[in-house]
């Protein structure tokens, strides 16, 4: 099996999963092959947004594992950071996912951490032309190059959201509204739609509206296509034995 971890968007990048190995080892000595890694992810998900300031929801339980990986399909289906507005749109479209909830849940970026690799392209060469991102704002692009050079140091981390980087908030689209965003598929939510730019302002000046669309879209999210029934499996450990999910 080819792990989903081994794709580009999730290579040194998606972590944490020594809690979940951690967490899924104690519900199998207490209660044997009942919770399945899938409902202990999205409980996870869930329980993390709360700690860090975030809204809560009723998470759908039920979820079975499934027995195989597809790394060619998360290459597929996971935006890059360099994805224009109509492909991340199309690719939500196609989860049955519509633009309300592209914008909330984007809105996850206001924790958690990119690879300079992830937008070295917006600080040296945007266009090909060896030129910086005119919808950055400059003063935080040379902030950003202290860090990340135009070449080398590809796996240095920094924040998505560098003003409140452990909080859930809406500061991910205030950052935005600055032209602070750190992706450039973020940022494009607020330079290439009008429609998007008016959900992005309304979500800065109403974080009670952001965390109640955003708990109504991972909800959403959490309900594309689910294994149930017989189908799939409970996985009493979530990793496989070359320590992959």
């Amino acid at each position: 099996m080819e792990s989903e971890k081994r794709s580009n968007a999730n290579r040194d990048s998606a972590r944490g999963f020594e809690v979940i190995d951690e967490i899924k080892s104690a519900l199998e000595n207490e209660c044997p092959e009942t919770v399945s890694c899938a409902d202990l992810l999205a409980l996870v998900a869930r329980d993390s947004i709360v700690i860090c300031g975030g809204p809560s929801w009723e998470v759908n339980l039920g979820r079975r594992d499934a027995r195989e990986a597809s790394l060619s399909g998360s290459m597929e289906n996971i935006p890059s950071p360099e994805s224009t507005l109509q492909t991340i749109v199309n690719m939500f479209n196609l989860q049955g996912l519509d633009l309300t909830d592209l914008v909330a849940l984007l809105g996850s970026h206001t924790i958690g951490n990119s690879r300079c690799i992830g937008f070295r392209q917006r600080l040296y060469n945007h266009t090909g032309n060896n030129d910086r991102d005119q919808t950055l704002n400059q003063d935080y692009a040379s902030m950003l190059q202290q860090g990340c050079p135009i070449s080398g140091n590809d796996q240095n981390l920094f924040n998505l959201d560098y003003v409140t980087p452990t909080k859930f908030d809406n500061y991910y689209f205030k950052n935005l509204v600055n032209f602070r965003g750190l992706l450039s598929s973020d940022e494009i939510l607020y330079t290439q739609s009008s429609e998007t730019m008016e959900m992005v302002k309304f979500y800065a000046e109403n974080e009670e509206a952001f965390f109640e669309q955003f708990a109504k879209s991972i909800v959403k999210m959490g309900n594309i296509s689910p294994l149930t029934g017989t189908d799939g499996e409970i996985r009493r450990i979530c990793r496989r034995v070359n320590h992959d999910v």
